[in-house]
């Protein structure tokens, strides 16, 4: 009798054991599905730019700029990136989204890029100007140095993308061993964009008044891969690579409404940001 009742304890202790066990392998942890949560994050960017035929037209000059080369204006490491009265001023990206699906987000942001033509290159302008010569740019083989006297051009306040994505991600943490998800989670990130440009550009051309304001100028479409690291379900960091394209079709250069400048190029960008992510 005793030995059934020591049978019967310890089966009954074997089968609770087992349905622990099973409840906990079969429960879901919190990073196993994404729906209905919010993801917000914050970080920096470097730029790299094609050349571009800009065209400047004028009350009295109409020229091109033909394969002008152009860079990002980088801060590096810098307290700006997180000082609230400063943040703004360095290359920085912003987005919040939303997981309508496990899968599948959609997000709003601004990708604040810098863009500077290169100064003092060398290129080739075609078109006509006054006082051609004057300003230190014509060179013996025919071409056009760009001097600070003759033009300034920058998208440095910023080249400011501002728009939509779609994005997929997509939990590869299995691959490199990594099981308990709710501490340490690696996802590949996936998405394509589209918005507006709306640029504050620094030009001053042929020495005369600049024009410094914020204005809608054209339109950007990109597209980005990326990997992400969840800690403790909340607080990632993300890596992304973004290529796009982006099409300045009027942007003003001076005061007089009727001067602008126009062009369109390809961009690269690398972003290093910080982020959370929270069911609502």
């Amino acid at each position: 009798m005793k030995t059934l009742q020591k049978l019967f304890i310890l089966g009954s202790l074997s089968l609770l054991s087992l349905n622990t066990y099973s409840q906990e392998v079969t429960t879901n942890p919190y990073t196993s599905g994404n729906k209905g949560k919010i993801f917000i994050y914050w970080g920096g960017n470097r730029g790299y730019y094609s050349s571009s035929d800009i065209h400047f037209k004028g009350n009295d000059y109409d020229f091109t700029v033909h394969n002008a080369k152009s860079h990002d204006k980088p801060k590096g490491w810098h307290a700006d990136y997180i000082n609230p009265t400063r943040m703004t001023i360095p290359q920085t990206n912003f987005r919040l989204g939303y997981y309508f699906t496990d899968k599948y987000s959609v997000s709003f942001g601004f990708d604040h890029m810098k863009y500077v033509l290169t100064q003092n290159q060398e290129a080739y302008v075609s078109g006509s100007y006054p006082n051609k010569g004057s300003y230190g740019e014509v060179l013996e083989n025919g071409n056009t140095k760009l001097t600070e006297d003759f033009l300034k051009f920058e998208h440095t306040d910023g080249l400011n993308y501002v728009n939509l994505e779609l994005a997929r991600t997509e939990d590869i943490s299995r691959f490199v061993g990594i099981y308990n998800t709710d501490k340490v989670q690696l996802n590949a990130v996936a998405g394509v964009g589209s918005g507006i440009l709306f640029p504050r550009t620094n030009a001053t051309v042929l020495g005369r008044e600049r024009n410094d304001e914020f204005k809608v100028a054209g339109y950007g479409v990109s597209g980005k891969i990326g990997a992400n690291v969840t800690f403790f379900k909340h607080f990632f960091v993300q890596y992304e690579a973004k290529a796009g394209y982006i099409n300045i079709l009027k942007t003003p250069v001076s005061n007089i409404s009727s001067e602008y400048a126009k062009h369109d190029f390809t961009f690269v960008e690398s972003i290093l940001v910080i982020g959370g992510i929270f069911k609502l």
